[in-house]
């Protein structure tokens, strides 16, 4: 009996012992994977795709590292330089890393479906952490996902216009990871000339922007946006030394000039430039905080830029990536904007003093008439507080994730000829994550919220699946079809009953997904329809 118990144990706890995987040859050496522990996949963690020194921290990467002998790819997890709360900052310099999982037994003549994934976290949080963005359940459905870690904050984001700080190195980061998937896919058995790249968030403008630009000519095929936009209002920098000055002058200096700017930063911590915020303005919103993001770079000699105009002008002239996407939201995106609020600030809200920065109204009389029609729309008779703080989470989501959506979605379909295929997730369920651990008042409304949909798509160790296999099933296969077919139903099937069809522009809908599919109008509300007059009229320019 002592030695069957003893083999049975053994048995057992062998499968929290990692299991090595297969030797594979990438271009920075060999490395060696680690076999999940239920058999079905394998990790590939911590690869890093590029490097950084202190001279050129804030400019594109440095190439890859290379290495002698065998790297052992089992580092989970690095994660770049962030705030974890007020005086607490987590990561580091060195954090340049993706993650490949592949499913059991691939060879390069596997030659599955790529996804690339890039997280959220308004550019100033988040990691592409297997914690929360696991790959059982994608995997399972035999594709390859990659996972990434970008520069953030001001880190990734100053953008001064001078050789040592040009901006946009977090995106830089993410186009010579996808170089380095193109170099290496195939050893790991993916397929380099089928690389679907998705985002949500922050994540989903990311990959909206690597959607315009030039250099990212060829490195994927296919797009999935998921709650974000190049468009979006704090998605952009208008002024970019500007808001590089105001970090300055928290830390106490008073300047405009880039390269004393430049001294200035160099001559700080990663930690005092992480945790110095720069205060939000009364009467906006949360969102409002989110300042360094991508800018239209000046044009600098030996500097190749990511961007050098707006992203409204790209995609209106149609000089972009013209390739399947899926662009889309949650229905009540703006609950777990709100829940994220001050309760103190939440009341000072003002709609004149929370419209989105793209709207350039030039007269005061103007602002007033279009915020009280907002405000209209948006709370009726309500005065705005903490009792009516659910009707006010519209205008967190709405004008700020759901509108930039619709609008990219609009240009496309102007200049592309591509199928696109558009959604709505409205599914309420036990892996409602975000919504059900906000405040109850803003749990019964109906729908999912922002970033609801990833607990359907990714797995997490500390998560189980809370009897949702269905729609599990149903979201992953929705994706990986897109990935494998760009189509993301291309047959009917039990699981499947409707077929999603690529979104028309004379008649417009999207796929709501819940517990019955069904369509309704891209412009589907007053709200919406208001916000996109007003910009026809007001869009602010560079």
């Amino acid at each position: 009996m002592g030695f069957k118990w003893l083999v049975l144990w053994s048995l057992w706890a062998a499968r929290l012992v990692p299991q090595p995987g297969r030797v594979v040859r990438v271009s920075n050496g060999l490395m060696r994977g680690v076999v999940a522990p239920d058999g079905t996949y394998v990790s590939y963690n911590g690869i890093p795709y590029g490097s950084t020194s202190f001279e050129t921290k804030f400019q594109a990467p440095g190439p890859e590292p290379k290495w002698q002998g065998i790297f052992d790819a089992n580092h989970e997890h690095k994660r770049c330089n962030q705030q974890l709360s007020v005086n607490i900052a987590i990561g580091e310099t060195d954090c340049l890393t993706l993650n490949v999982y592949t499913p059991l037994n691939t060879t390069p003549a596997s030659n599955l479906p790529v996804m690339f994934f890039v997280h959220g976290g308004g550019f100033f949080q988040g990691s592409g952490s297997s914690l929360m963005y696991g790959p059982k359940y994608l995997v399972s459905k035999n594709v390859i996902l990659v996972t990434v870690n970008y520069r953030l904050n001001i880190q990734g984001f100053l953008c001064l216009g001078i050789k040592e700080a040009p901006g946009n190195a977090a995106m830089k980061d993410l186009v010579s990871a996808l170089r380095w998937v193109q170099r290496n896919i195939r050893q790991l058995g993916g397929d380099p000339d089928n690389v679907t790249i998705f985002g949500e968030s922050a994540g989903a403008a990311s990959v909206s922007y690597l959607n315009i630009s030039p250099m990212t000519k060829g490195l994927f095929h296919k797009v999935i946006v998921q709650s974000g936009s190049a468009t979006a209002p704090w998605a952009f920098q208008y002024r970019p030394v500007f808001l590089a000055s105001l970090l300055a002058k928290e830390m106490g200096y008073e300047t405009q000039d880039p390269h004393e700017l430049y001294k200035i930063f160099m001559s700080k911590s990663d930690k005092e430039l992480i945790l110095t915020r720069v205060p939000r303005k009364e009467g906006a919103i949360i969102i409002s905080e989110i300042l360094y993001t991508p800018c239209a770079e000046n044009i600098i000699e030996g500097v190749e830029p990511f961007l050098t105009e707006l992203p409204y002008d790209i995609l209106s002239k149609g000089e972009y990536n013209k390739v399947p996407m899926i662009l889309g939201g949650n229905k009540q995106e703006g609950i777990l904007i709100i829940n994220m609020d001050n309760d103190t600030m939440i009341p000072k809200v003002s709609f004149e003093k929370s419209l989105p920065k793209n709207l350039h109204i030039p007269s005061k009389k103007e602002i007033e008439e279009i915020a009280k029609e907002f405000e209209r729309l948006y709370m009726g008779n309500d005065e705005i507080s903490l009792k009516t703080a659910a009707k006010l989470s519209k205008w967190y989501g709405e004008p700020f994730l759901m509108y930039p959506i619709l609008q990219e979605t609009e240009l496309i379909l102007n200049t592309s000829d591509k199928n696109i295929y558009n959604y709505m997730f409205s599914y309420d369920g036990w892996r409602n994550a975000p919504k059900l651990s906000s405040r109850k008042e803003y749990r019964v409304l109906e729908g999912a919220t922002h970033a609801d949909e990833l607990f359907y798509l990714f797995s997490q160790q500390w998560f189980s699946s809370m009897f949702e296999n269905r729609m599990i099933d149903i979201m992953t296969t929705m994706w990986t079809n897109f990935a494998k077919y760009g189509d993301p139903t291309p047959e009917v099937t039990e699981l499947l009953p409707v077929k999603w069809l690529p979104t028309n522009s004379s008649m417009p809908t999207m796929l709501v997904i819940d517990q019955e599919f069904s369509t309704m109008p891209l412009w589907y509300n007053e709200g919406l329809r208001y916000l996109r007059q007003v910009y026809s009229k007001y869009r602010r320019k560079l």
